[in-house]
């Protein structure tokens, strides 16, 4: 199982780290590793210590 960091971004939020390798798959970085156009994550907290991640296609203004 692969563990995954938390960090401190700012006094309001915290951060997740994801493995590219994942996000290459997903087409979501390009061939230099870097992300390939802007993209928006629905996260859901569904339980004690458990969460999804829900990529978003279009959010409505």
């Amino acid at each position: 199982m692969a563990l995954n960091k938390l960090r401190q971004l700012d006094s309001d939020s915290i951060g997740i780290t994801l493995p590219k390798d994942d996000m290459r798959v997903e087409g979501l970085i390009d061939e230099n590793g870097e992300l390939d156009g802007s993209y928006h994550i629905h996260i859901r907290h569904v339980g004690e210590g458990e969460w999804t991640l829900e990529l978003v296609d279009e959010i409505a203004i």
